[in-house]
């Protein structure tokens, strides 16, 4: 009743009565009239289009207004006006040159018109709900998008799926350059702090997507742009506060353009948080900087951004009875006497790393056809994670040797006549790694083409080792031992060329053609004490061709294919013998596009040959467990802007599929079984969200964002066991700014409520299967448990940003 009452009083709230009087005029180029040209009043979804004459008309209350006009590849125009009666303002405008800042990412971004399914989200966008709180979790409401948190409120180490497909099918790039690990496949998003303070736009492909840097997108690709060149000085605070003690305090600053070509330009920042979840505490450390040179034709950015991340372990999830009774409860670090009682927490069982990004970009327009873009780039990561072995819990309840001083290497210890085996053990399990890359491409364009053509060559080179750094008995330990130590060395070599070719003003036909060519090998032990030798050669062909036609200014219908396949993973070889994945991807479209009302329709079946899938059981660092599966994903994607009235505005989207697993092998009571058809790990077959947006006055604004995910299946066998259930959760964000203070420019205060009707939920979870011979001797039979992350209940967020 109280979300009824709730949208009841927005609904409300959003008849206003006012004179109105109305603005009228063409808008045309330099050859004449424009149809289908949007003007709207900005700040509000108050708006029109042109007519077949390129004429409008639109209706404001009295008072000044900011009037936009934006046609497809024009330079947009906005005009102030002080309407007092009925005016006539007529607009001219021109095509527009692509900055250059956009010129850095063009090779992997597609444009409105391109047959790949995408959504866009500008700086503007990100800032309504930028208030320390992951990427991943500033994605959520976005179509077919699925959060997680290990810490339970968006701070921390989370990730996001998309069309069931989680962080490792995802590929993520910062200004074209690969973000994904290259062993583990994984954006690990807790090491780019406050990145979203820093970012220019993003856009987010579903589906195969475009030809990329790194490795292929299973699901999705995710491609940053960071800061573009300030042309005016600036400085900026931002401070905000909330539940389970979070604080985010950032500077921004810019130079603008100094003797009109050199912009100097940075931000540093820290973001700290208890965490929902028992000491899932993070301490997060960040700084971005940039040196451009910028004029008519060049843009040259050398860019470092780095971090460090401490954060308490969160990964390990707790059973369905914890979750009713105690669902903050984090069994990370535990501590027992000899009896099994716990009797404490290990205060450092953290993760603890570093990583360190020098980027240099050299843009260059040689004329309104030709341009060029070439970038370096180099990452250092390295950092632990500390962990406490309890001797107790690992001999009474893992049933495993990790706490025995052999599997470090170590002699026994022999006191008083007894020889002692195993031990109480805190050890750290190190990275240290390399990345470096290279890449260019070039461009043409003209008014029927738009080919780009480029390569991109990286080279990653990784060492992993253990060290112990205190046992309750040492034996003949020495500070600094490494217990194990492996290597990883990755090469890549990618060619592609892309072209948009526009075959008559309805149809345009899109290909894209890209050759991968990868080398991994490793070396060593691994941290199971085990030696650990891969050397494998990929090499992949992945075309991708689409068609588009407009049957008018406002529809739009596409059809594309795509080809795409993927190496396996560091930790798909450890856990066996995996093979490359391989994946068709069908997509059919229709956008339909008015002042009023935006609506996207995407239909889509992506059939796979060995896709690495999920098994819902995670490994001892908290990795997810893969094997090979021939599979499908088939669903529809429905995502609309709608402008109710001038100041009410609603945005829904839904995505509803179905995920298979063909003919899927298990092995049960020691029986190998064909289960048939069976729904693959992680993929919802409903995921809805909504956001309904108010504007009472200029600046000021309030948002209501609901997100609704149906069960799933934490395991690709259909147990029961395995099944979490769906949720149904609800933001709400209000925001309010001041502008030309005496002392400020603008002053903007946001605040974000958090499940706002305090729904109790989790959002993630693993399962595991093992056989138990010990119960019946002689006798297999499969035992199944789960894991699970609740996630927080009502909290909030609320913080002011000073612009000067």
């Amino acid at each position: 009743m109280k979300k009824i009452l709730f949208f009841a009083v927005l609904l409300f709230t959003a008849i206003s009565f006012g004179q109105t009087f109305t603005v009228s005029g063409t808008v045309t180029d330099a050859e004449g009239p424009l149809p289908g040209a949007n003007v709207t009043q900005k700040g509000t979804t108050n708006g029109t289009t042109t007519d077949l004459e390129g004429k409008y008309t639109l209706s404001l209350e009295k008072g000044t207004h900011i009037i936009e006009f934006n046609y497809m590849s024009y330079t947009s125009e906005q005009h102030e006006i002080n309407v007092e009666n009925d005016q006539i303002l007529n607009i001219q405008l021109f095509q527009k040159t692509e900055s250059l800042d956009e010129v850095l990412v063009s090779a992997i971004r597609v444009d409105a018109d391109s047959p790949i399914t995408h959504s866009n989200l500008d700086a503007e966008d990100l800032e309504k709900r930028n208030l320390g709180q992951d990427i991943a979790t500033q994605l959520n409401f976005l179509p077919g998008v699925v959060t997680t948190s290990d810490a339970g409120a968006g701070i921390g180490y989370t990730g996001f799926r998309v069309r069931g497909t989680g962080n490792q099918g995802i590929n993520v790039t910062i200004n074209g350059i690969p973000y994904n690990d290259s062993e583990s496949l994984t954006s690990f998003f807790v090491n780019l702090q406050d990145f979203t303070s820093s970012v220019e736009s993003l856009q987010l492909q579903r589906g195969v997507g475009s030809s990329t840097n790194g490795s292929a997108a299973f699901g999705a690709s995710l491609n940053i742009l960071t800061d573009a060149v300030s042309e005016e000085p600036y400085g900026e605070i931002n401070n905000s506060f909330g539940s389970f003690n979070t604080r985010r305090h950032n500077v921004k600053f810019s130079t603008g353009l100094l003797n009109e070509h050199v912009e100097i330009s940075g931000r540093i920042s820290q973001i700290k948080s208890d965490g929902y979840i028992d000491r899932a505490s993070s301490d997060l450390k960040s700084y971005f900087l940039q040196a451009a040179y910028k004029d008519d034709n060049t843009l040259i950015k050398a860019i470092n951004f780095a971090g460090s991340e401490v954060t308490y372990q969160s990964w390990f999830g707790v059973d369905q009875a914890t979750v009713d009774n105690n669902p903050t409860f984090n069994p990370a670090g535990a501590q027992y006497d000899n009896e099994g009682n716990l009797t404490g927490f290990h205060n450092n069982q953290v993760d603890d790393y570093k990583q360190d990004h020098y980027q240099l970009h050299w843009n260059e327009r040689y004329d309104n056809n030709w341009s060029s873009q070439v970038s370096l780039n180099y990452t250092y990561g390295r950092g632990f994670f500390e962990e406490y072995v309890d001797d107790w819990f690992e001999q009474n309840v893992n049933f495993g040797n990790e706490s025995s001083l052999a599997f470090y290497g170590l002699d026994d210890v022999t006191i008083g006549g007894e020889t002692i085996t195993t031990t109480d053990i805190i050890r750290r399990r190190w990275l240290d790694n390399d990345f470096y890359v290279a890449s260019a491409s070039v461009n043409y364009k003209d008014s029927s083409w738009d080919v780009t053509s480029g390569l991109y060559a990286s080279k990653y080179d990784g060492d992993h080792f253990g060290e112990v750094i205190w046992a309750r008995f040492a034996s003949d330990s020495e500070t600094g031992d490494n217990y194990y130590f492996g290597t990883g060395e990755k090469d890549e070599f990618s060619a592609f060329a892309k072209a948009d070719f526009r075959i008559s003003p309805q149809w345009s036909a899109y290909l894209d053609l890209q050759g991968r060519f990868i080398t991994y090998k490793t070396d060593g032990i691994n941290s199971d004490i085990e030696e650990f030798i891969v050397d494998e050669n990929y090499n992949f062909f992945n075309p991708k061709a689409g068609l588009s036609y407009k049957l008018n200014e406002s529809n739009q219908f596409y059809a594309s294919y795509a080809r795409a396949n993927r190496e396996p993973s560091r930790t798909d070889f450890e856990n066996g013998d995996p093979q490359a994945e391989k994946l068709n991807d069908f997509e059919l479209g229709w956008r339909f596009n008015t002042a009023k009302v935006k609506l996207n329709v995407n239909g889509y079946y992506m059939a796979y040959s060995d896709q690495l899938i999920p098994t819902g059981e995670l490994d001892n660092v908290g990795a997810p467990i893969r094997v090979n599966s021939d599979s499908y994903r088939a669903g529809i994607e429905i995502d609309a802007a709608v402008a109710v009235t001038n100041k009410l505005s609603v945005m829904p989207n839904v995505a509803l599929s179905t995920n298979k697993n063909r003919d899927f092998l298990f092995r049960r009571d020691g029986v190998l079984l064909n289960l048939g058809n069976t729904n693959i790990a992680y993929s919802p077959e409903i995921v809805i969200g909504n956001t309904i947006e108010y504007r009472p006055f200029e600046n000021f604004r309030v948002s209501f964002l609901s997100k609704y995910v149906g069960e799933q299946y934490l395991g690709n066998i259909d147990c029961e066991n395995s099944l979490l259930d769906s949720f149904f959760i609800n933001d709400l964000n209000v925001s309010y700014e001041l502008k030309n203070l005496s002392v400020f420019k603008s002053v903007v205060f946001n605040v974000l409520v958090n499940n706002i009707f305090d729904e109790k939920y989790v959002s993630n979870g693993y399962f595991f299967t093992f056989d138990d011979d010990f119960t019946v001797p002689g006798e297999i039979t499969t035992v199944e448990g789960a894991g699970y992350y609740p996630q927080a209940g009502i909290n909030f967020l609320a913080g002011a940003t000073l612009t000067f």
